[in-house]
């Protein structure tokens, strides 16, 4: 389980998506995972053909710093950052969470390079909060909102706040002074999504009471949608090699 969580976007030089999906998947994924570092998954922007879209975990702040010191000035990182660089315009549109009800990762299986595996899609929506509501408004997603997206169609993976560490890693930059309220769906495929938000739509007390909710956020939410890349372990609604466990509560202190 994390008690921190990075939501990462970079915006890529056209045409370099799949240049950096190649190089990211062969040479930083087994990399980060050995010094500690969880990567739920990685992601092509459905709706931006040059953003690549990835989460990282840390067990906590501490833990963070230490193991972005030691990739970042590590061979690997040397060895290929020129690369990695050369295909982005932008890097530094990064959310810092803490994790509400995490990721549960028990059981999934990371494809190895070539293999077939299933596509799915995942639904990241970010939602600007008034930080005095933004526990408010986590209870009432869970307590309310949560079921009625399952409910009619979606796999909710995970929910997140900004944490309220200041960045222990300032080499990379992440976004500052904003309060977001993060939660994660998987679908099979984009056609499954669009089928539950017209289900939502259909649903009189589903749509109601989501339109409440959003009533009290600071602007509109946005929707990312996110197709897994080869090697991500969240796969959608049919990961390898089985579907998921039902997600568990994070620590509360982390």
């Amino acid at each position: 389980m994390s008690g921190v969580l990075e939501l990462r976007q970079y915006t890529l030089r056209p045409g370099q998506r799949e240049r950096l999906v190649e190089l990211f998947e062969r040479e930083f994924v087994e990399s980060q995972e050995a010094l500690g570092i969880t990567l739920p998954g990685q992601f092509r922007d459905l709706d931006d053909p040059d953003r690549f879209v990835w989460l990282r975990g840390f067990a906590d702040m501490p833990a963070r710093a230490a193991a972005l010191a030691a990739f970042y000035d590590g061979p690997v990182w040397r060895a290929h950052r020129a690369a990695a660089n050369a295909t982005m315009i932008d890097s530094d549109d990064v959310l810092l969470l803490r994790p509400l009800w995490d990721f549960d990762l028990r059981g999934l299986r990371r494809p190895a390079h070539g293999e077939a595996a299933p596509a799915g899609m995942v639904a990241a929506t970010v939602c600007a909060v008034p930080p005095a509501a933004a526990r408010a408004l986590a209870e009432d997603f869970d307590a309310r909102l949560r079921p009625l997206l399952q409910a009619h169609g979606a796999h909710v993976l995970a929910s997140c706040v900004t944490g309220t560490a200041r960045n222990n890693f300032p080499r990379l930059p992440v976004r500052e002074g904003e309060h977001v309220f993060v939660w994660f769906a998987a679908f099979a495929d984009a056609a499954a999504h669009a089928r539950h938000l017209a289900a939502l739509a259909a649903d009189p007390a589903a749509r109601g009471a989501l339109a409440a909710w959003c009533l009290r956020l600071e602007a509109a939410p946005l929707t990312l949608r996110l197709a897994p890349t080869p090697r991500s372990l969240l796969r959608g609604a049919t990961p390898l090699p089985s579907a998921t466990m039902p997600a568990r509560p994070a620590r509360e202190n982390a």
